[in-house]
């Protein structure tokens, strides 16, 4: 896959380029990453700090194999208000009968609320919409919409963000229902000076479709507090669920607007 490897070139690029940028920056405002895990939390960035998170993506589910580069761009307003633009830059998928399909992925579209209870417990709420950017091979081809729930607490060294999300699918299958129900738990704990590490359970229901559940444990390395990396993997825990998947990203800043 000629095009992954160049977008990964141009990712470890980036990931250089942002290296010696960290040593002159310790100064400046903190990055809020989203990622790795499926959970957001209830914290928006800085203020006009616009952020950039970039991923790879790559997974497994019976025949079916799925590679993808992620990405996200964040920004708030202020600390209640804020959005989040995101999709995937490139997709490259292949069924069970060896087709494959590349191109652009769909794009996530999200208005983000947070409520600060205090300096350790926030409350989040996403009003998202998924359009349909993708073609019909790669993506579902109609535009769906989402509200997420968010709760995040401090508790001691460990921050646990739980998400409950309904999405309402442009389309589904017959006799299945249009209304998706998501839910996650994650939390992450720092094991030394610049490392961390992430544990997160998720899954969906929906009326008529077998349930999905996951797995999801990652590392994150910090150099500064302007740039995180992550690596890890995805265990599907149902036959519903993808077999695996292996990622790593980063994020960092782009550019402070305000």
């Amino acid at each position: 896959m000629p095009l992954i490897r160049s977008r990964l070139h141009q990712i470890i690029a980036a990931l250089a380029a942002s290296l010696s940028v960290c040593a002159f920056a310790a100064d400046e405002p903190a990055i809020t990453p989203y990622r790795p895990s499926v959970s957001s939390p209830a914290q928006l960035p800085v203020p006009g700090q616009l952020e950039l998170e970039l991923g790879i993506l790559s997974s497994k589910m019976d025949e079916n194999k799925r590679d993808s580069l992620p990405y996200q761009f964040k920004l708030a307003f202020n600390p209640q208000w804020g959005v989040l633009i995101g999709g995937e830059s490139y997709v490259s998928a292949r069924d069970e009968f060896g087709n494959r399909a590349r191109g652009v992925g769909d794009t996530t579209l999200v208005l983000k609320r947070a409520f600060l209870i205090d300096d350790k417990t926030a409350l989040g709420l996403e009003l998202g919409a998924k359009l349909a950017t993708a073609k019909d091979s790669i993506g579902s081809g109609k535009t769906d919409y989402s509200l997420n729930g968010i709760f995040s607490r401090d508790i001691d060294r460990v921050h646990m963000d739980a998400n409950l999300n309904l999405t309402r699918l442009g389309t589904s299958e017959p006799e299945t229902s249009r209304t998706q129900t998501g839910w996650s738990t994650s939390f992450s704990l720092p094991v030394a000076d610049k490392w961390g590490t992430t544990a997160e359970l998720s899954g969906t229901h929906r009326m008529g479709a077998p349930n999905t559940a996951q797995l999801l444990a990652a590392l994150t390395y910090s150099p500064s507090n302007r740039l995180a990396i992550d690596f890890g993997f995805i265990k599907g825990l149902t036959k519903a669920s993808q077999d695996w998947s292996l990622f790593t990203g980063i994020v960092l800043p782009l550019a402070k607007l305000w």
